[in-house]
């Protein structure tokens, strides 16, 4: 036995790139990428990527070298997922809602050598880069055109998205990894804290969270998916390769509303679409929600759903499945499996099983709720807080230029570190109570926000809420509560509270209520808590009496 050992045969770098062309072959005419009146097939898709990977490779662009994308869910965005590592670079896809300032702070973090440009975001990353540091080197500009939106290709590009289609090579033999251990992207955290880290992937990683998403959620052969998730955000959690595995057709969305996800559901026939709960707020709530002629499955993640958003979601006919996942895991690595005989519960207490994040995927070694101080488990009474932990071939590399944040993260006792606060039910199923900096501490008592936070989404008036904490000179902290209401809905704060106070233990009512037209958002639909932490500082310490 000692003598079988990887060898060049058995031992090929995993990389999810394999997929674009195996589905060249068995889909070869299929729709692969829909936007507006163009569509291209798996064939076209294959050729288009290959030259692109070329025309890229022909710019002097290196292996590890670093790309970065500023577009929304475009073609060009789809295709640079495979085009640019298939020339050896890695992938970095920026949030196109983030301001010039912070903008230029990634790329020049970053790097990168080549900045492919939709032209909606032209001004924004000529502007982003005229902050760089005088005499420091300059990442070459293509501009990725849209005949709806008409815009002139200056001087400061050297090209077109579409001339590097034209002039590339189809043949390109494109750069494989040397061990699939190589990075393949970068992405920067989502910008729900105020300090953003580079968090790179390998090619395994990537390979196998990619089945392993399409497997959690039974994903079909040739799906319809609606891109409503940003391909920027986690690499739309995995499914621009995942499509590929499955022949998917992928109906791109420069923006979107309720109407046009309806629309668009029904002009498709949209199966599958992923999207943060927010999303599922507006699908449920909007005046063009309406009852489907056919299921629609729909995948959330990037914050606990409350209960009443899900109850409200599937009376319409979509079918929610719910799941956690970070940047760092490069999609979703916790999903809450369904149990058949669920099915038999009252739709409330289903929606309320379905809220938790679950068990660990396939994918993941193990998973765990534990007390970040001594590193053991909590119990599995539901009520005990500690921190997620997560083994896993799908964590993250490291933080880029940031050993000291790496470190503090993977630990020497083989976990990654989430800084996800949760507890363990009887069951076996996790359920998320807070991030470890969201956790409000009133008078010696630990208070989950999203605990709060699920009770005010009850309400019949409230669209939005989040939960943060405003000190207090009695009690240290108290719940802060920020809310938004539906149309022409009317509450008071007092009517709030009172709300609150029927459903939850006294600590736990917020003791202020503030009333927003919109809660600040990442382009993902997480709401900003530093944002709204800081405004609940600066009201100033509130006054309390026992």
């Amino acid at each position: 036995m000692d003598q079988l050992k990887p060898r060049p045969p058995n031992s090929s770098p995993l990389t999810p790139l394999t997929f674009l062309e195996r589905a060249a072959t068995i889909y070869a005419d299929c729709p692969s990428v829909v936007y507006n009146n163009i569509t291209h097939t798996w064939s076209q898709t294959h050729t288009r990527c290959l030259k692109v990977a070329s025309s890229i490779a022909s710019l002097g662009i290196n292996r590890g070298d670093v790309v970065s994308v500023v577009a929304p869910n475009v073609p060009a965005m789809y295709e640079l997922h495979f085009a640019a590592p298939m020339a050896g670079a890695v992938l970095n896809t920026i949030n196109i809602r983030l301001d010039a300032r912070t903008i230029s702070i990634l790329l020049y973090h970053s790097e990168s050598k080549l900045i492919f440009v939709d032209c909606q975001s032209k001004s924004l990353v000529l502007e982003a880069l005229s902050l760089f540091p005088p005499k420091s080197n300059r990442p070459l500009l293509v501009l990725i055109e849209d005949d709806e939106f008409p815009t002139p290709q200056t001087s400061e590009f050297i090209s077109t998205y579409e001339k590097l289609v034209e002039k590339g090579d189809s043949g390109f033999n494109w750069v494989r990894p040397k061990s699939e251990f190589d990075p393949i992207v970068m992405n920067y955290t989502s910008g729900t804290t105020s300090a953003p880290k580079g968090v790179v992937h390998s090619h395994r990683g990537l390979f196998i969270i990619s089945l392993d998403s399409l497997q959690q959620w039974l994903v079909p052969k040739q799906p319809v998916y609606l891109w409503t998730l940003p391909m920027f955000h986690a690499n739309g959690w995995s499914y621009p390769w995942g499509m590929a595995v499955v022949g998917g057709t992928n109906i791109c969305l420069r923006k979107f509303d309720a109407k046009i996800i309806y629309d668009s559901i029904e002009k498709h026939n949209v199966t599958q679409i992923c999207a943060a709960p927010v999303v599922l707020n507006m699908l449920s709530n909007s005046p063009d929600s309406k009852p489907l002629k056919n299921p629609v499955y729909i995948m959330t993640a990037g914050s606990p759903p409350p209960a009443s958003v899900l109850f409200r979601t599937e009376s319409l006919g979509f079918v929610v499945h719910h799941g956690y996942g970070l940047t760092e895991t490069g999609g979703l690595v916790i999903s809450c499996t369904w149990k058949n005989h669920w099915n038999k519960l009252p739709a409330a207490e289903r929606a309320r099983l379905k809220s938790r994040q679950g068990v660990r995927t396939i994918g993941m070694t193990e998973v765990d709720v534990v007390d970040p101080e001594s590193g053991v488990s909590v119990k599995r009474d539901g009520t005990t807080l500690g921190e997620i932990v997560l083994k896993g071939c799908c964590v993250m590399l490291g933080y880029l230029k940031d050993p000291e944040g790496t470190l503090k993260c993977m630990k020497d006792d083989g976990w990654f570190y989430t800084g996800d606060v949760a507890v363990m039910h009887p069951d076996g199923y996790l359920e998320i109570k807070d991030r470890s900096k969201d956790v409000i501490i009133s008078g010696g008592e630990n208070l989950s926000s999203v605990e709060v936070e699920s009770v005010l989404y009850a309400h019949p008036a409230i669209n939005e809420a989040a939960v943060v904490a405003r000190p207090d000179e009695f009690w240290g902290e108290t719940p802060c509560a920020f809310v938004s209401l539906k149309g022409k809905e009317k509450a008071s704060e007092k009517d709030i509270i009172e709300f609150c106070r029927a459903k939850l233990p006294h600590y736990m009512v917020p003791k202020t209520v503030i009333f927003k037209e919109e809660l600040p958002k990442t382009s993902t639909g997480k709401i900003q808590k530093f944002v709204l932490r800081d405004i609940a500082k600066g009201t100033g310490k509130r006054m309390s009496r026992m």
